[in-house]
């Protein structure tokens, strides 16, 4: 694609990296076919390469976002799979990201969806806030109904309806410190606990914990881990995204400088594949990039941790067929296909893949709270295509994924970890049927 930036322009190293990825693009189209917005909606401007367009359009002419740009940009559910399909090797999510920087800063949104993102940004990022927004939402859920007819509204419609009718109690092993491996320790990782998941789902790191110290590696839950700053960058807070990734440099960095580390696993592919960005997310910090860049080279997915250990003989024979569904940021940010299902076989289970497991569930961060109309589209189509396998239950390795594909699935939907845990010894996940 020719681009007419000028030297002056070009001098800000964020619009000389988007001119470099929009240069890349050949307008192939082939992004369109694999794009949920556009498989949904139709509309061109709302597959990747019509986003293409509008950035492109509004950098090069050094203007403020406006409305048709900032529609089409937060339909973007940051899946990636268009970088999976790319022919080119054209870097959408690094220009989407300053694409959303870009309209943070020039873009007065309307107060209605203001409020909305100011709120997700206060509370999800902190889990004994949003521990405190699940107990309240109990008293708004009667409410749903109501605010789901007013437009501005509907965000916080979709938020009761997700909110879960309980919340489990809060894990111990949230708390900063060490878990011993069973017997001669073979490696030391850091454990990511997160910010939404021990809150939702605390049992996940509980399994992760569990089964690596079974297998030798000592677990570190270190003390100032913060949220990964995946939901702030996401909505164009750059400087709150940064502070983020900057405090777990810190709070890593003392670990690897500290006992050593030999991995930073992480059990919300979310939260990895924006981790394993810290490097270039922080390039341009010359008291961070260093650190950053060594914090990424050491990030990894649960699973892709424990497809580098060698596994002992299952403790017990699961026989049951599970439907893994690949999260977005595993298959496309992170490019992990392989390693969840080869260890699910290997642990006894029969593995299923669903039709059209490259689009999207619709949950995508808090898009299913911003978009509900076409998140819940999205989900339908993915439940859909997984109760079509047959399979007696779903994997995957998101809590995003598994919350959403939960409010509609009528499979039991559980992290990939904890049907790992049980196979080799541990608890048999609490939500199985028996």
């Amino acid at each position: 694609m020719q681009t007419t930036f000028t030297a002056e322009q070009l001098a800000d190293p964020h619009v000389e990296e988007s001119e470099k990825i929009l240069r890349k693009c050949v307008h192939c189209g082939f992004c369109t076919a694999t794009c949920p917005t556009y498989v949904t909606l139709g509309n061109e401007l709302d597959s990747p390469r019509g986003r293409i367009y509008l950035i492109k359009d509004m950098l090069e002419n050094g203007r403020a976002a406006d409305e048709q740009i900032v529609t089409h940009i937060d339909r973007c559910l940051s899946c990636l799979s268009c970088m999976t399909t790319c022919p080119s090797g054209v870097n959408y999510m690094h220009l989407v990201d300053h694409a959303r920087a870009h309209i943070e800063k020039t873009y007065k949104r309307p107060f209605s969806d203001r409020a909305v993102r100011a709120l997700l940004a206060a509370v999800l990022p902190y889990p004994g806030r949003f521990r405190a927004a699940l107990i309240l939402a109990k008293l708004g859920r009667p409410f749903a109904g109501l605010f789901d007819r007013m437009p501005a509204l509907k965000p916080l419609a979709a938020m009761l309806t997700l909110a879960p009718a309980s919340t489990p109690r809060r894990s111990r092993n949230a708390s900063p410190g060490v878990h011993a491996a069973a017997g001669a320790r073979t490696s030391r990782v850091a454990l990511l606990t997160g910010c939404a998941q021990p809150v939702l789902d605390p049992a996940i790191n509980d399994a992760t914990i569990s089964l690596l110290t079974r297998l030798g590696v000592e677990v570190v839950v270190p003390q100032g881990e913060t949220c990964c700053g995946a939901l702030v960058h996401h909505m164009g807070r750059e400087e709150a995204a940064l502070a983020s990734a900057r405090q777990n440099v810190d709070a890593w960095t003392r670990e690897i400088e500290g006992n050593g580390l030999d991995a930073i696993v992480i059990t919300a592919s979310g939260c990895g594949t924006t981790i394993k960005d810290y490097g270039f997310m922080l390039r341009l910090d010359p008291a961070y990039a260093d650190k950053a860049a060594r914090v990424s080279s050491l990030a990894r997915d649960v699973t892709e941790f424990l497809a580098t250990l060698d596994l002992p003989e299952p403790a017990v024979k699961p026989d049951l067929t599970v439907a893994y569904h690949s999260a977005c940021s595993m298959q496309h940010g992170q490019k992990i296909t392989r390693q969840p299902k080869d260890l699910l076989k290997k642990a006894g289970f029969t593995v299923k893949e669903p039709r059209e497991g490259h689009l999207c569930c619709g949950s995508a961060g808090t898009y299913n709270i911003m978009q509900p109309e076409i998140s819940a589209k999205l989900r339908e189509r993915k439940v859909k295509n997984i109760e079509a396998t047959g399979a007696a239950l779903v994997a995957t390795g998101n809590i995003g994924c598994i919350t959403q594909i939960a409010s509609a699935a009528k499979l039991p939907v559980v992290h990939t970890v904890e049907l790992l845990d049980w196979a080799y010894g541990g608890k048999r996940p609490a939500g199985l049927r028996p």
